[in-house]
């Protein structure tokens, strides 16, 4: 049975890795999910097991989540906040700060790559009407949506599993992940501005041609204070006696039911390929895992809750990324994680496969997400422009995660 899990393992993370494999059409979503079936056929697992080793509450939240960003996005809330703040810019310094902060704070409490794709065409046309290179500021947007979704539960999918997972209540991960991610929103501002010096050489006063958006106001009369509410009970979760999972589902009940835009337009805005992807990975993972493929590692892990543990955590994080991208490096790292037993690790591979996605064009999904929606607007981001300037930010954000996390926990203290 171990020959046969490593088997289907394998062939399960090279279709991750490789997408476009002769004579196969296959794609990440289809790769998880035929290793998810394999495990099931071959005997590794039950059908029962199978079922049973999915998270539910990581895929309650993320489908909690899907409803209300896609409610959201349909009223114009995400472009509205957008257009709105960019335009107040006077200098191409501050449309980037500005660009920085928006984006970085919006994809902190909602998922990264929602936030991305509506923030990018606003982006590129408010560029275009001010005659600027849109591209430092493309490249600080995917920057800034990373590094600020390092800082909490519902900033990105990877997150979304470390929380759940770990059981650290909303308000302390943000609490201890949030300096990580405000000081990587500095460097990055810096970073593209002594990058793109050239960009941004020219003084003079912006001035914005006017763009039109549509927006419904009727309707983000009802979706924006749900989604408040949301957030808030987020932090009294305890206190409430609710689940992070049972309020996103309740937001996303409440924001169908007395929201204007129809339900069924709503739920065929939701990512269920991403929901499947999740299943798959969880299936397949467990299959090893029952196998004993990973004993060694959950046995004998270097994995401590100290220094040694950050640094390990973080230097895995930034190769295992860029290889089969962090969704599927957490999932894999998640049952080692829990043998471990230390907030300071959960912590760590939160901030660590985040920012680690900075460092390359498929580091992150986020990425593709702005370079292919760049892309069909004439836009181009090049791979060894974006490299140049991913691997230096990642570099620099890592070592402040590593040295932010120590000093945090270098007395004991542990997320409450």
């Amino acid at each position: 049975m171990t020959t046969t899990a490593v088997i289907i393992f394998i062939i399960t993370f090279l279709g991750i890795i490789f997408t476009r494999l002769p004579k196969l059409n296959i794609d990440r979503p289809s790769a998880a999910f035929f290793g998810a079936v394999a495990m099931i056929v071959f005997g590794v697992v039950t059908f029962e097991e199978a079922v049973a080793s999915i998270d539910y509450n990581t895929i309650g939240l993320l489908l909690g989540m899907m409803i209300i960003i896609a409610v959201l996005e349909i009223d114009g809330f995400f472009t509205f906040i957008a257009e709105k703040t960019i335009s107040l810019s006077n200098s191409r310094f501050q449309l980037l700060f500005i660009i920085v902060l928006v984006t970085g704070v919006a994809s902190a409490f909602l998922v990264n790559d929602a936030v991305v794709l509506l923030f990018t065409p606003v982006i590129i046309k408010i560029c275009r009407s001010a005659k600027l290179n849109p591209v430092p500021y493309l490249i600080a947007e995917i920057f800034a949506a990373n590094i600020g979704s390092t800082m909490a539960i519902t900033g990105n999918p990877q997150n979304i599993l470390i929380g759940i997972n770990s059981g650290i209540p909303y308000g302390s991960f943000l609490l201890h992940l949030m300096p990580i991610s405000v000081l990587g929103l500095l460097v990055t501002v810096l970073l593209v501005r002594i990058i793109f010096s050239k960009d941004f050489s020219n003084k003079e006063k912006l001035l914005f041609h006017e763009e039109e958006f549509e927006y419904d106001f009727l309707s983000m009369k009802f979706s924006v204070p749900i989604f408040a509410l949301v957030l808030l009970f987020f932090f009294f979760s305890k206190m409430l006696n609710l689940s992070i999972p049972v309020i996103a589902l309740s937001g996303a009940s409440l924001i169908l039911i007395l929201g204007r835009v129809k339900p069924s337009k709503v739920i065929k805005e939701v990512d269920w390929v991403l929901l499947l992807f999740f299943a798959g990975l969880f299936i397949v993972v467990h299959g090893i895992e029952k196998a004993g493929v990973l004993n060694p590692f959950i046995e004998e892990t270097p994995l401590t809750d100290n220094l040694n543990g950050i640094v390990g955590i973080h230097t895995l994080s930034l190769f295992m990324s860029q290889i089969v991208s962090n969704v599927p490096y957490t999932i894999l790292m998640l049952p080692i994680l829990k043998a471990a037993q230390g907030d300071l690790l959960w912590l760590s591979l939160a901030s660590a496969a985040t920012l680690a996605g900075n460092a390359t064009i498929i580091g992150a999904i986020a990425n593709l997400i702005v370079i292919e929606s760049a892309k069909s607007y004439g836009v181009e981001i090049k791979f060894w422009e974006f490299t140049k300037a991913g691997i230096m930010i990642t570099l620099l954000t890592m070592i402040i995660s590593v040295v932010v996390l120590y000093f945090q926990f270098a007395n004991g203290n542990k997320a409450m």
